[in-house]
Parts: structure tokens; C-alpha cells; sequence
């Protein structure tokens, strides 16, 4: 049975946070989502950036089937220990040669730790719903996005985007907003698959994090008042228990590739689809 390591980069305080507002961590919340994906696999989470998180051998991490990267609060271009130790784990994970994927923070974290740069977003957040998603040329063809139509929204929220990609990597996947949205890097002996957007996460913990930031989201100009954001955050809170709602669908301005639970998560079924092929690599 499939053994997976699930990093999430939150720190102690943010993951109380978390479970207080969404029941879980990030690291839980991919816990789950894969176990109701894969019945009977076995995971392990862990925090690299915590001080008191033991560093993981290279025999450590070559034991497990795949390594998850979560999202989180984490700004890879601050400087401190905790993005230190989250980077030097991302590079260990690289050079052990696991198949790795990541998304929203996961995705960052693993273009600065191959050598790419991630910034501050200069204009405004993606929050809710990152919209007309489309795949490049290099990812129309990417087994990453199989079944992907040509543009697509998906579940976002992020103030940090990638800057430039490391060498090595292929840009699989943009919208107007950010430019990169998917990507594969290569780097050491290891090949990473992420997305900046949130195909792991349910409809409610996607309500749950718009209403906890709302607001960030009126002051970044995407609302007029924290009321717009909270009905907003109810209306995708519904989607989450009538996806098939005709009424929410046309006043998201969404189809099933965001309403539906199986069609969101298609990158994580992807990725394990083709874990096999990555080990080879």
C-alpha cells in the first residue's frame, strides 16, 4: 500500500489557527483528501519548518511512494530559519529522487528551492476563484492537466505568485491573473508537479478562508465591503453541499470543473495516475 509524506509548512500557531476556523491543518486536510481518493494508503505528516522537527535522511525520504507540499501563510522570500528549513527539506526531497506535488505555498516553495524567484503579487490577491485557467502549448499534452478542458477556474487564494521559474522547469498552465498557474521542475534527481491553485481543498474551507480574510480581500480593491466577501464566502459554502445547484452555478459564473469534487481534484489524480512513471523518471 502506498506510504505518502505530507509537508505542511504552517507553523505551530498557524495550524491552530486553522483547525480552529477549518477543523483541520493543511497537512490534515491532504491527509484526507487522499485517503478518500486512495482507501487504506498510509500517510505521515510533518512540519519541516518547525525548529523541533527532525531533519529527514535521504534513506528517510526515499521510503515513501511520494512527497505532498501544502499551502500555507509561508513567504519563501522572507528571510528566517523556518524558510530556510522548509527550503533545505524541499532540496533533500529533491535529491532523493521522490515524485513530488504541491500547491499554492507548495508550489512556491518548490520553484525557490530549485532556483526560481516568487514575489509578492503587485496588483491584487486571486481570492475565491482563479478563473480561465489555460493550458501552454508544453501543457496541453502534460499528463499533469490529462482531461483539463481548454480553460478552466479552479479554488485560489494567494498574495504571493511566482516571479520566474527555475531552469529546468516547464510552465504548464496561466491565466490573466498569474502567469504561472502549473508547472513541472526538474531539479537534482527529482521531478516536481504543482499548481498554484488549491485542488486539494473543499468547497467550505474555501468559503471558510475567504470570510477569515476578508478584510485583506477589501483592502486588495476585490471588494467594497466585507459583506460582499461574506456573501460571496456563503455562496460557495452552498456549492459545497448542492454542486450540481443550477441557480449557483450562474451566480459564480462557474461549471462542474469548480462545482464538482471528482473534476477539482483531477491534478492530484493525475499525479498519482502517474507515479510510477515519475520514479522512473
Amino acid at each position: 500500500m502506498p506510504h505518502y509524506l505530507i509537508a505542511q509548512s504552517e507553523l505551530p500557531e498557524e495550524r491552530e489557527a486553522r483547525r480552529k476556523r477549518a477543523g483541520q491543518s493543511s497537512g490534515e486536510t491532504y491527509a484526507a483528501t487522499l485517503a478518500q481518493m486512495q482507501p487504506g494508503i498510509d500517510t505521515t505528516i510533518a512540519s519541516p519548518a518547525d525548529a523541533d522537527t527532525p531533519v529527514f535522511s535521504a534513506e528517510r525520504l526515499a521510503s515513501f511512494d511520494a512527497v505532498f507540499l501544502t499551502g500555507s501563510p509561508m513567504h519563501v522570500y522572507d528571510d528566517g530559519p523556518e524558510v530556510d528549513r522548509q527550503l533545505d527539506f524541499m532540496r533533500a526531497v529533491f535529491a532523493a529522487g521522490v515524485p513530488s506535488f504541491g500547491s499554492c505555498a507548495g508550489l512556491q516553495i518548490a520553484v525557490a528551492a530549485a532556483g526560481g524567484q516568487v514575489r509578492k503579487m503587485p496588483e491584487r490577491m486571486e481570492a475565491g476563484i482563479a478563473r480561465r485557467i489555460s493550458a501552454t502549448e508544453a501543457g496541453r499534452d502534460h499528463p499533469l492537466l490529462a482531461g483539463r478542458p481548454p480553460s478552466w477556474d479552479a479554488p485560489a487564494i494567494h498574495g504571493d505568485e511566482v516571479l520566474e521559474l527555475p531552469p529546468g522547469a516547464t510552465l504548464l498552465a496561466s491565466n490573466a491573473v498569474t502567469r504561472v498557474q502549473a508547472a513541472e521542475i526538474r531539479y537534482d534527481r527529482g521531478i516536481f508537479w504543482g499548481v498554484q491553485y488549491h485542488p486539494e481543498l473543499a468547497l467550505r474551507e474555501i468559503a471558510i478562508a475567504l470570510a477569515a480574510q476578508a478584510d485583506d480581500l477589501v483592502e486588495a480593491g476585490l471588494a467594497d465591503r466585507k459583506s460582499d466577501v461574506t456573501t460571496r464566502a456563503a455562496d460557495i459554502d452552498a456549492l459545497h453541499d448542492t454542486p450540481d445547484s443550477r441557480a449557483l452555478h450562474w451566480q459564480l459564473g462557474i461549471d462542474g470543473e469548480f462545482a464538482e469534487e471528482r473534476l477539482r481534484r483531477r491534478e492530484i489524480g493525475n499525479f498519482l495516475a502517474n507515479l510510477s512513471a515519475l520514479r522512473e523518471g
